[in-house]
Order: structure tokens, then sequence, then C-alpha cells
């Protein structure tokens, strides 16, 4: 078996790799690019935009709708044809935009990667194209350089590399020449490796490359990118197969009337058509408006959402986020702020403790150092550690709004801590500019460096508590210097042991003045003899909304687990602080253990609170895959490209706007544009209301179907005349009930919305309730308040014979001071008449309906008749639009209505109040038998 290459030494990884210390020849090279392939990602496969869009139109009800457009061409009304036609195009268009994803996500992986590689070839130090190098080349890295490939570090000086779009970690890892023999590690912990998509934090060094394109890591996490399928959601199954079924009902009947109608086994009269029978069954039971009703709703849920900082890039993982019941969430960029901040500072015996957090310079000390003897001990100690320092803060601009740095970020902590006490960087470097580095090394774990201030020399010294301490013989105290005896080294130490078990990272600084003759500047001869200067204690913080939103989900039945890159205590030290343990002594499996673990291993682990430390791109993913296994929907927050797969394999993506890269931004369904963790809650709070909204606005939709089909289904069976016609019916669907079902969609959540478990996984938005309530229940009751309008125009306009009703119906005695009531009309007048009625029926019946949807038991008075400023504007929209349709003469000829006698509006008038008070009456009788059977 070879060795793998961080176990070689340098020279063995130049043989290893069949190159040397001068670079690869030309030749060589090019010959290597035509075996290996440029450096870059490929993209799998990708269905064309075209077979996509042909697809959206393979599906049965566009085939049915299109199939009516034509018999209504046939028929010879081209223009009905042409709006459902147009209907149909619609319809398909919104779900058209599907399948970007993976391929924006892969371009984006793309862009991550740097354009110009630092090499040597031929022995010559040259700027190549990124995507031209090959394994075997030879890296020159300096700091503030993006990592074109993966490679073996054969030479460095204090090297360290930003690994954060890799492992989401903000610390930069340390990188060593000598060959490690750490099997037990990922690679991308081996301490000598580094790689594509990263970048050097500081320091210098060379490595050869060994990995390009995608045999990268950065590769890795494309291909499980791409690999990734992305199924539709439950919801989007659910409606598609409702409307398959409605589709195939619909096609169902109207085949039944029509092969009837050929074999005459229908009553029908002499004035019917066969044909216009049929495309009214079909364009009567698909309920055309639904997919547009459903889009708005969500969008204006979208647009509610975006207000409240969450970006949805696809409407329908809305309604997902109502069934969210697990939310793995990344540590560092996501609960926290991925900005090392200095928070605790120990100077002259005195704790201080740091407000503010990021890179943004505004924070008190307290206890205050103004006047207090200590102050300029303090200025001395926060001058060490900005002088000692090759981080660079810049201020916000208009394309980068806030404080950013560039370097090592525990370095950028340091220069802000010093910036909040009010030193000027500028003026100290010009006071006492630097004059040599000692750079960080591993060994020594610490850096100097050398300062002249007019004719005398002095270091400052940065590193880790224990190795500085042991350097020092003197301690600064309230600005004098005096001998460091052993108890104050333990009062030192005691209270770096301190900050330690708050999970803070500890530095100390020293410093030492100089001969003023300048010798040689190395270890030996600086590091000795310090004057210790004090301690600070940083740590990436956790957002300030982050315990709240955690202690909301608790309440709401949603668990957080945490997967990071970081090490477990770490990990575990922050989850305890934002409350996000209940037990005290969680489980902590790393990414090692989840390799070695079978799926009914880890399937039992994660039962049990438990928090993943040392996590991979695969394993993040592979635990995604496993919660969802059982039953869980599962979100996934993230903002590095580590977390890209898991964010594209979860039931909802939630990437961070901010500090997100645009991998995990374009990989996700859900953006925190303000990076508020809490937004989070907000956002599962809209989602299980809107669950309740759709299902309270297709029970309205549905009810109307019902007097839309039933006319058809009764002329053909019986005989009399069609109550209703295929454009009045479009007016409905498209016209009159989208306003109430959009002002449905935005009810307010319930009080308790957030107080009970996510709704199980399979839970059907469509069961048995609703369809019974919609279409046995409201629709019926519709249906007959119109009929008893429609058959009482016949009756009163003396044509009650073509109804085929008994005699004694069919001019049923009046008392004689309604005997006005009768107003004999010609036939063709009593259609247009009656027709008109049940339409204006149908339309003044949904007013009520919409009203009586706003809950499914509960009393209207218990929700506010004005709480729903929307559905009170839309009712009175959807009068005037009937209204419109009988008495402005041009569209009124369209739909053949004609104006109705006043006297018929004040029964039409109470068409609302019937339908809300019986199923008032519903209601009481429901709550009742719940109320005894508790």
């Amino acid at each position: 078996m070879a060795e793998p290459i961080y176990s070689l030494r340098a020279e063995d990884v130049f043989k290893a790799l069949e190159t040397n210390s001068e670079g690869l020849l030309s030749a060589d090279a090019n010959m290597r690019r035509s075996l290996y392939g440029e450096n870059r990602l490929f993209e799998q496969h990708k269905e064309p935009l075209a077979e996509k869009l042909y697809k959206q139109f393979l599906h049965p009800a566009t085939w049915i709708l299109v199939l009516a457009s034509l018999l209504a061409v046939l028929r010879g009304d081209p223009i009905l044809g042409f709006v459902i036609f147009a209907l149909t195009i619609a319809n398909a268009g919104f779900t058209f935009y599907r399948g970007y994803r993976a391929e924006q996500a892969i371009q984006k992986l793309q862009e991550v990667l740097p354009s110009y590689a630092h090499v040597l070839r031929d022995g010559v130090d040259v700027h190549i194209p990124a995507k031209d190098v090959v394994p075997g080349d030879v890296l020159i890295l300096a700091e503030g350089d993006n990592i074109p490939a993966d490679a073996r570090v054969v030479e460095e000086y204090g090297l360290r590399t930003n690994n954060a779009t890799l492992t989401g970690e903000s610390v930069p890892a340390r990188k060593v020449a000598d060959p490690t023999y750490h099997h037990d590690i990922s690679e991308l912990e081996q301490p000598n490796l580094i790689f594509a998509g990263t970048s050097v934090a500081s320091g210098t060094g060379r490595a050869i490359i060994y990995a390009t394109g995608m045999l990268t890591q950065f590769g890795r996490i494309a291909h499980l990118t791409q690999s990734v399928k992305e199924e539709p959601s439950h919801f989007q199954l659910e409606l598609s197969r409702l409307i398959k079924v409605i589709t195939w009902v619909a096609f169902g009947i109207g085949g039944l009337v029509l092969l009837a109608s050929l074999t005459g086994e229908l009553a029908l009269s002499p004035q019917h058509d066969v044909l216009l029978l049929t495309l009214g069954i079909i364009v009567a039971a698909i309920p055309e408006g639904l997919p547009a009703t459903l889009t708005i709703a969500l969008a204006m849920a979208g647009q509610r959402l975006a207000q409240k900082g969450v970006l949805a890039k696809k409407l329908n993982i809305i309604e997902t986020l109502g069934t969210v019941s697990i939310i793995c969430t990344d540590k560092s960029g996501t609960l926290t702020q991925n900005q090392m901040t200095v928070k605790e500072i120990w100077v002259s015996r005195q704790k201080l403790r740091v407000a503010g957090v990021g890179y943004s310079p505004d924070g008190d000390f307290v206890p205050s150092p103004h006047n207090q003897p200590w102050e300029e001990s303090l200025n001395n100690l926060l001058e060490a550690a900005s002088s000692c320092n090759n981080s660079r803060l810049y201020e916000p601009t208009p394309e980068h709004p806030t404080w950013s740095s560039l370097g090592d970020q525990t370095e950028a902590a340091l220069k802000v801590t010093a910036l909040k006490f009010g030193l000027n960087e500028k003026a100290s470097n010009i006071l006492y500019p630097r004059v040599h580095e000692i750079p960080f090394d591993a060994r020594r774990k610490r850096m100097t460096t050398i300062h002249r201030r007019m004719d005398a020399e002095f270091a400052f010294v940065k590193g880790s508590p224990r190795e500085v301490l042991q350097l020092c013989t003197m301690i600064e105290m309230d600005n004098q210097v005096v001998p460091l005896t052993n108890a104050l080294r333990a009062e030192i130490m005691a209270a770096n042991d301190e900050y330690a078990r708050s999970a803070l990272r500890v530095l100390a600084m020293a410093r030492r003045d100089l001969p003023g003759t300048a010798g040689p500047y190395n270890p030996e001869s600086v590091e000795h003899d310090l004057v210790f200067l004090g301690l600070q204690a940083m740590m990436d913080p956790p957002r300030p909304e982050v315990e709240q939103a955690i202690k909301t989900c608790r309440e709401a039945g949603i668990r957080i687990v945490m997967i990071t890159g970081d090490y477990g205590l770490t990990a575990e030290s922050l989850a305890r602080r934002v409350g996000m343990l209940s037990t005290p002594n969680p489980r902590i499996i790393t990414g090692a253990e989840v390799d070695e673990m079978s799926e009914l291993e880890l399937q039992k682990a994660i039962e049990n609170e438990v928090i993943f430390a040392r996590m991979a791109p695969e394993h993040k993913l592979r635990l995604v895959s496993s919660f969802q296994a059982r039953g869980d929907v599962v979100a996934v927050t993230g903002d590095g490209v580590n977390d890209a797969p898991a964010l594209r394999k979860a039931d909802v993506g939630i990437a961070m706007g901010i500090v997100g890269t645009d991998v995990a931004k374009e990989a996700a369904d859900i953006i925190l544009t303000n990076d508020n963790f809490g937004a989070i809650v907000y956002a599962v709070e809209e989602g299980r209301a809107i669950f309740d909204n759709i299902r309270k606005f297709i029970t309205y939709i549905f009810s109307s179907n019902v007097p839309e089909i039933l006319p058809f289904v009764i002329s053909a069976s019986f005989g009399i005349p069609l109550a209703l016609n295929v454009r009045q019916i479009l007016a409905i669907d498209l016209g009159t009930d989208i306003l109430p079902a959009v002002a449905l969609g935005v009810e307010k959540p319930e009080p308790d919305v957030m107080q009970h478990p996510p709704r199980p996984r399979n839970q059907p938005l469509i069961d048995n309730k609703l369809l019974a309530r919609a279409l046995l229940w409201l629709g019926p009751i519709e249906t007959i308040m119109c009929y008893c309008g429609f058959f009482a125009v016949y009756i009163l306009t003396g044509h009650g014979d073509a109804l085929r009703l008994p005699p004694y119906l069919v001019h049923p005695p009046l008392p004689e001071f309604l005997s006005f009531l009768y107003t004999p009309l010609p036939i063709r007048m009593t259609e247009f008449m009656a027709v008109t009625v049940f339409h204006a029926g149908v339309v003044m019946a949904q007013v009520g309906n919409a009203f009586a949807c706003r809950s499914e038991i509960s009393r209207g008075a218990k929700l506010g008749w004005r709480s729903n400023k929307y559905l009170l504007v839309a009712s009175v929209a959807e009068i005037l639009f009937i209204v419109t349709l009988i008495y402005y003469e041009p569209l009124a000829l369209r739909f053949q209505h004609i104006p109705l006698p006043p006297y018929y509006w004040i029964v039409l008038g109470l068409f609302p109040f019937i339908l809300y008070s019986i199923e008032s009456i519903r209601k009481t009788v429901v709550r009742y038998t719940k109320s005894r059977v508790k």
C-alpha cells in the first residue's frame, strides 16, 4: 500500500510526484495537463431548458385543458379556446423554474477558485492561470494568496491558512512541512496539507500540488453537491397527486357524458350541445384558479418573510418550513459571528470585560480604565498586541457595508480591541516602525516583532500564555516594572485556566528593551528576560438572538443539533452557553467515529442529545440523510462551501446572507439576509400558518367547484336547462374567487402556533375531512341555494315546464301581495336571467363561505371580524365584480347576463348569511361534541 502523501518527508514528496525544487519543465506540465485535465470543476450532464419546458406539458391536467381548448374551438368559440389555452401555458409556467440550483451552485464553486497561481516553472517564478496548474507544480505561497489546488507543504515560515470555506471554522490552521503519521484524522485536519479554495492567512512557504480539479477536496464537495438529487417536497407531491386525481375524474365524468349521449342513454333536449356539456364538466372540475391563488398566497408570505430578513428562493419551501422537526446547525458563522472578539483582559492583576462583537471597534471596557492606576499598563498591553500583528482591518465601504479583515482572525480581534481603546495604528507605526519579525513557530508557540524608536530598539512578544510566561522575569503593574514572583505567576495561570474553561482562546503579551546596538534577531537572542504585560482572551461570540431563538424552537418541539468542524469541547461550551443542551454530559461524536458507525448504530446515536464535531462535508450529508430516514423534516443552516452538500440534501437549506459564501447561498433554499438566526423562528411560524391558510382557501375554492360542475351533470342527466356556462365558470375561478382565497392565505398565525410540536411529515394537506367539508357540505349548500334561485326564475317567468317539474310546482300559488313577482318573459330572456341568478348566487354564497372558512371549528367572533381587512376588501371587490359583469353591457353580452330586478338582490344578499349560519351551527355541534368527549 502506497504511503500517504502527508507521511512522506519533503524530499520523498518530490520523488513521489516526479518533480524537484526548481519546479516542472513546461513540456512536462503540458503533458500532465493532457493526462489529468485542466484544474477546474466539471459539471455533470444538465437537462436542457427546452427539455424541462417540454416536460411541463406532459402533465395530464395540461392535456385535459388543451383538449378543452380544442373543444371550444370546435364549437365555434375561438376566444374561449384561446383563454383556456393561455391558462394552460400560465399553469405550466408556474412550475417551469426548476433544476437550476445544482448548476448555479457548481458555477459559484468555480468562481471561488483563484484565477491565477504563483508557481515555479523551468526554475522561474511565474504567475499562470489557475486552470493550468498540474500535479507536481511547486506553489509559492504568501499572505493573502488563494490556493488553487490541493498541495503538500514542503517549506514554511509561520504559514497559516484560512480553511473556513471547507471547514467553516474561523481560526486559521497552522501548517508545517514535517511528515505526520496521524492516520485517524481526516485529510482536512492534516497539518502539512493545504487545499483548493482556501487562502494563506499569514506567513510564507512552498508546497507541491498533488491533486487538481475534481480530485481535490473542493472537487469532492462539488461532486457531492451535484450528486444530491433535489427531491420534490411532500407539498409538491401532494398537490401533483391531487391535480392528477381531479383531472382524471373530470376526464371520466366528461367521457361518460359523451358516451351516454352518443348511445342515447341521456334525456338531452335538442338545444343541448354534447360538446358543450363535456367541455363544461372538464373546465368546472379542474380548479383553474388554484395554482394562481397558491402562488400569490405563497408570494405574499415570502414578502412578509423578506421584511424580516428571510429570503425564500422557492415559494413552496415556505410551507415545508412548517413541518421542520430538526435543525442541523453549523457553529461558526451561524450560531456565532464568525469574527473572533476579545471578551476578557487581565492586566495589572485587574480583570476587564470588553463589550462589542465582531470587527466593529464599538464597545467599552468594564470597569472603565479612565483615571485608573493601571490605565497606562492597559495601553501598553494593547499597543503590544496591535504592533505584534500582521492582520489588517478595513472600514465599511458602499460595496462592503461592515468592518472586515485580512489575515489571522485572532490578530484582527487584537487590533479591534486596540481601536476600542482609541489607539492609532498609523501613528504607532510612524513612532516606532517595525524593523524585523520572528514569525510564529509551532514549536515556540509565539511571534516576535522588533521595533525602533529614536536610537533604541525593543521587542513585542505574543503567544501561548504558558510559553510566554516562562520567558518573563518582570511584570508591568500600574505602569511600574516589578519582579515577577511565583505568586504572580500562579495568579496569571489561574486567570488563563479560568478563561480556557469558558472556551476562550488566550494569548499573552510581553516586551523587552533590546541593547542599543542591533544584533542578530533570533529567538535565542531576543526572547528572554521579558516583561509580562497581560492576557487577552477571545472567542467567536454567539449571535445575540441565538439563545432566544433556540428557546422558542425547543418550545415548538423542534430539536437543534450542532454539526461543526470545530473541536468537541469548544462546540459543547457554545451549545451550553446558548441553551442548546439539556443534559449535563452530552455525547460528542467526531467525524472519524461516524466513519466507523453502521447506519443502525448512527440511528441509535442520534436518538439522544449529541454534538457532532470535526465533521467533513460527507459526514454532514450522511447525518442529514439519517435524520430524514427517521421521518424527520430537516433544516440545515450553514455559511461555508463545506455546508453546500448538506444544504442541498436538507428539506430546507438555510444560508447566511452576509458571512455566507456564494456557494452556500446558491445551494440553499432560504437566505437569512441579515444573518439573524432568530429569523428562522419567524420562518417556521410563517410556515405553520401558511399550511393552515392553504387548507382554508382550498376549502373555499373546492366548495365553489360543486355548484360549477353539478349543473352540467344535472343537465346531462335530466335534460333541464344548463344553469352555468363555461365562461361564467372561468369568471368564478379566475375572477371572483381569487381575491377572497388570497385573503384567506394571509390570515395571521394562531397565538399558540409555536406552542405545539410540528405536524408529521406525512400529514396530508388535503385530507378526507377537508374534502368532505368542501364537497359534501359547503358545496352542496351553495348548489341548493343557487338552484332555488334558478328554478324560481323559470317558475316566476312562466316557463316552469322547461324544468320538467311536477305540475303543482310549475305554477305554485302565491299570496296576492307577492303577485308582482310573476313577470312573464320570452324563453330566451328567462334562460339568461336564470343563468345570471345562478352565477350571482354562487358569488354571493362564496362571500359567506370565505368567512366560514377562516376556521374549521372556531367561532368567527373569536377570530375578530375585522382582523383580516384583506378579506373584507376582497368580499366587496367580489360583489362589485359580479355586479359589473351583470350591468356593464359589453361584459354582460359576453357572459350571457341580463340586468336583474332590484328585489332579486334582496334574496341574493341573504345567501352569505344563510350559508355562514348553517356552517356556524355545524361548528357549534362539533365543539360541543368534542367538549363532551373530553
